[in-house]
This record gives structure tokens, sequence and C-alpha cells, in this order.
């Protein structure tokens, strides 16, 4: 079966406008294309219109393709083949690089992300109730043993986050998801520390500083959640 030239591939008259060309390649392309769901999808197909329409729907390589088909000396098993597998090629690994990104995206929200996010809530969100509890007196022992308690559990909270956190790299798009929540973690671990010195000296400034610390951490946190809402 002799191969196709680029019009043919995309079912057009050599003649045809660049509308007429686009047009074409996008009825082809949802007719093949391998997620379409559809009986006539092809994915081989779908890489020789990607290549034609590469060539065609450029005024300048479609003028020097014109000119080679119009050349005697031109073979259809020549360059133009050459040219079409280079195309399938890159075609093919960019596919590949894309399907490798967004199996990393969905196993770093998924074993790295949302852990860590529950961890970290489960740090900060008591820390309201906490503190209201211990201004009833904070020189009482029981109470201020039970608010020693909270942040030992913080502390192997925030442990167990850290080492869930550096488990895994994170896929360069969820830069910005990553950096957010090592600051979040960052904030929580100063929070703790100033917390833990308060329960040792009694001193407020240490209090107030750590529940700031968390507020930030808070605050962190969600826009960690609203970039990643974007990846979801």
């Amino acid at each position: 079966m002799a191969e196709l030239n680029h019009y043919q591939t995309l079912q057009v008259s050599p003649r045809a406008t660049q509308a007429e060309i686009k047009q074409s390649y996008r009825r082809l392309a949802k007719l093949f294309h391998p997620d379409s769901q559809q009986d006539t999808a092809d994915h081989e197909q779908i890489v020789r219109l990607n290549a034609a329409y590469e060539i065609l729907s450029d005024p300048q390589r479609r003028e020097f393709y014109d000119r080679q088909l119009k050349n005697s000396s031109f073979s259809p098993v020549g360059n133009w083949q050459q040219r079409t597998k280079a195309a399938q090629k890159q075609y093919q690994k960019q596919r590949q690089t894309a399907q490798d990104i967004d199996r990393q995206i969905q196993l770093w929200l998924t074993l790295v992300y949302q852990p860590v996010n529950r961890l970290i809530c489960r740090i900060i969100n008591p820390i309201k109730q906490q503190i209201e509890e211990l201004s009833a007196d904070p020189f009482d022992d029981e109470l201020m043993e039970s608010f020693q308690d909270y942040l030992k559990d913080c502390q192997e909270l925030l442990s167990q986050a850290q080492q869930i956190f550096t488990s895994m790299p994170n896929p360069s798009p969820l830069a910005g998801v990553a950096a957010r929540l090592y600051y979040c973690l960052n904030q929580v671990a100063d929070g703790i520390s100033e917390l833990e010195t308060f329960s040792l000296n009694y001193d407020d400034q240490y209090l107030h500083t750590g529940h700031e610390m968390f507020r930030i951490a808070s605050q962190l946190r969600q826009e960690a959640q609203t970039a990643f809402r974007s990846f979801v």
C-alpha cells in the first residue's frame, strides 16, 4: 500500500486553505483519538495526523513541502517518511513523558500531601481549645500537664509529617504546593518550641508567639490546599 502524503492523510486538497486544513485535522483527531472511546480510535493514525498538521499548518513549512511534492526526485519513502517517523517518535516521547508526570503527581498527592495535611490538621486544630482550657488557670498543675501532653502529641505528629514529607521528591508541577507545605511544617515546629518554652516559664510572650506561628502555619496549609485542588 502506497504511503499517503500529508494532504491525503488530512483528507484535504493540496489547494486547501489553512482554515480547511485546521477543520479537517480537528475532525479526524476527534475521530481517531485513543481516548475518544470510539471504535475508530487509532493511535498510529493520530501520530500521522499530528505529523501532517505540523507541516501543513505552518505556511513556510507547507511551501517547502509542496516544492518537494512537485519535485520529480522526491520520494514518499525518502524525506517525507523520515520526517514522519521523527514526528511519530517525538509525539510518543511527549505522550509518555506526560503520562509519567501524571503518575508522579498522583502518587505524591496520595502518599505525601494528603497524609501530611491530615497530620498538620491534628496539630493545629486543637490549639484554640487547648489555650482556652489552660487560660482558666495556667498555674494549675493538671491543666498544664494536659497542655504539655498535647504538645508532646504535636511533636510526635510533626515528626511523622516530616518523615513522610521527605520520603518522596515532589514532581516539578507541584513545587508550589510542596514549598507551602515545607514552610508550614517549619512554622509548626517553631510554634511547638515556643509553646513548650511557655509551659516551662509561664511567660505569655512565648504563648502568643507560638499561637501566632500556628496561625501562619494554618494559612500556609490553606494556600497549599488551594494549589493542590487544581491537580485533583
